[in-house]
């Protein structure tokens, strides 16, 4: 398994942590903070510096720091010097992926790009037209995990949605996060689900019918069986930490999640 830190854990970091108004807040500011290309290279620069510094190898890049609607092909080149300059290998975009073909194209264009073949999140075109999905997903190499959210409360919603697999380019990025937000158990997800897993959002919250995350072990989330499930049963994917605090920079935490899941893996 490749431990990945996903950036949207810095949902918070450009509000000073201090997100009062909800995910969106969060979006808007790092969107309006990274997407100006006379000061993109020094600002994920520095971002991706942080996360090096905290041991990380690999990286998932998540839209707000490099959306598919305004990133250039100056960004995309930025993004790819930045990654090799600290030592970092992108491994999945994530985030939502436009709601026409020109737009799910342009998402999975900017994935490929950056040398992404996963791509994390959700797209309305899928249930528009699965046939346009799954060509474009052919046309870029690229593949769509459907990441599991508010609307979905049990691997049967996933399931509904994933389908066919559309030649096999559509499957799932399990977020245990939310599972346990919804009060089902993560581990018995990824049993049910694992056939068609192609990422994992490893997060914990501090308990069902809401969304606050915590560090690994303070919450509802049962993460050391997800991790023992995920090892018994063969997974090599991507694993991200995912931490997305509204008022606390989750850096500290985030350094000891990856030790904490090192550990389990025997790495």
């Amino acid at each position: 398994m490749k431990v990945s830190f996903i950036t949207a854990n810095y949902v918070a970091r450009e509000v000073g942590f201090h997100m009062t108004e909800g995910w969106g807040q969060g979006d808007a500011a790092t969107q309006a903070y990274y997407r100006p290309l006379e000061t993109y290279a020094p600002r994920i620069n520095e971002l991706f510096g942080l996360i090096a510094a905290q041991g990380y190898s690999y990286v998932d890049i998540w839209t707000a720091h490099l959306h598919w609607a305004w990133a250039t092909n100056e960004h995309i080149a930025i993004v790819k010097a930045a990654a090799q300059q600290h030592g970092l290998t992108p491994l999945c975009y994530g985030g939502g992926f436009g709601h026409t073909e020109a737009e799910f194209s342009r998402a999975c264009y900017t994935a490929q790009a950056i040398g992404i073949s996963v791509m994390a999140g959700s797209t309305p075109l899928l249930v528009q037209s699965r046939m346009a999905v799954t060509s474009i997903l052919a046309e870029h190499e690229c593949y769509l995990a459907i990441e599991n959210h508010p609307a979905e409360k049990t691997p049967a919603d996933v399931l509904a949605q994933i389908g066919d697999g559309g030649n096999g380019r559509i499957g799932t990025a399990i977020d245990t996060g939310w599972w346990g937000t919804q009060g089902y158990d993560a581990a018995d997800a990824i049993d049910a689900l694992y056939p068609h897993i192609m990422a994992v959002h490893l997060k914990d919250v501090l308990a069902a019918g809401a969304h606050d995350t915590c560090r690994f072990g303070q919450g509802v989330v049962p993460i050391t069986r997800c991790i023992q499930l995920l090892k018994q049963r063969g997974y090599q994917g991507p694993l991200a930490i995912e931490h997305e605090p509204n008022t606390f920079d989750p850096t500290e935490d985030c350094v000891a999640m990856r030790q904490m899941v090192l550990y389990e893996l025997g790495m």
